[in-house]
């Protein structure tokens, strides 16, 4: 299961899965691009199933993963790569601000929502593609980055939210099987999908010239996901593990963002 799969570093492993035998359920928000990797899969050994959704919208979230858990009682891996980069600040109808609610909401909602699913196969893993370990700091009076918002601070930001979610994701369910594992690519030429200013689009185009390809990506997470770590919470670099003792991965820290999170959550679901 991979969400954000219609480019970039979701559709690269998405490919290698099909390629080598597995089943692929994949996520994304461009029919095209789908569509073309439906037709990739044509001849492979193994398949893929495409959907098409608006993961910045929490109902959307329940309803592709209630849909999956009746489609798919049983699920191997879950790949989170969703992400959409925005230079000027954006609200979703619930309210909340695009990274925030895409970059950590969603993946909130898949890591919990199919849970279940995970917990009745052998290895069950959890790859979050978030980049772990980045200094930003969290401002925990403005989450959702209200004031004097810039693209890439919140976007770093937000994947911070994410390493607090693998904490508490590990404290809650590390009794079990699912692993949860934090995985930061590098710097990668993936399909830097967004909206950008003009200054900013010149200086992707520039780091997608010297980025690594996606595909350069997926041996480590297809690793990962062949093979889970033995602890209940994992973060990598590429193929070098980070410390999760740090304060960046403060279960304090974690315990705060449960709880903002959780009023959130209750305010939209009314």
């Amino acid at each position: 299961m991979i969400t954000g799969a219609s480019d970039g570093i979701g559709a690269a492993v998405a490919r290698e899965l099909f390629s080598r035998g597995d089943h692929v359920v994949a996520l994304g928000t461009n029919p095209e691009k789908g569509a073309a990797l439906v037709r990739a899969a044509e001849r492979a050994p193994g398949s893929v199933e495409y959907i098409q959704a608006d993961l910045s919208l929490v109902a959307n979230n329940r309803r592709v993963v209630d849909s999956i858990l009746n489609d798919h009682p049983a699920i191997d891996g879950l790949v989170l790569c969703a992400r959409f980069f925005r230079t000027y600040r954006r609200v979703t109808a619930d309210g909340f601000e695009d990274n925030f609610a895409l970059f950590y909401l969603s993946r909130l909602l898949f890591s919990y929502g199919l849970r279940p699913a995970l917990e009745k196969t052998d290895k069950p893993v959890i790859v979050n593609v978030a980049g772990p370990g980045h200094d930003t700091p969290v401002a925990w009076n403005d989450l959702q980055s209200e004031r004097g918002y810039d693209g890439v601070h919140a976007m770093f930001m937000t994947g911070r939210l994410d390493d607090l979610l693998g904490v508490t994701f590990a404290e809650r369910y590390g009794d079990g099987p699912v692993r949860y594992v934090l995985f930061h690519p590098g710097t990668t030429s993936t399909g830097f999908v967004g909206e950008f200013d003009p200054p900013t689009a010149a200086y992707i185009e520039q780091q997608k010239a010297l980025a690594k390809p996606a595909t350069a990506v997926v041996p480590p997470i297809v690793r990962l996901l062949d093979n889970p770590p033995k602890q209940p919470l994992t973060a990598f670099n590429m193929y070098s593990e980070l410390s999760t003792r740090s304060s960046l991965f403060s279960a304090k820290d974690a315990e705060r963002l449960t709880k903002i999170t959780d009023e959130l959550l209750e305010r939209v679901d009314g």
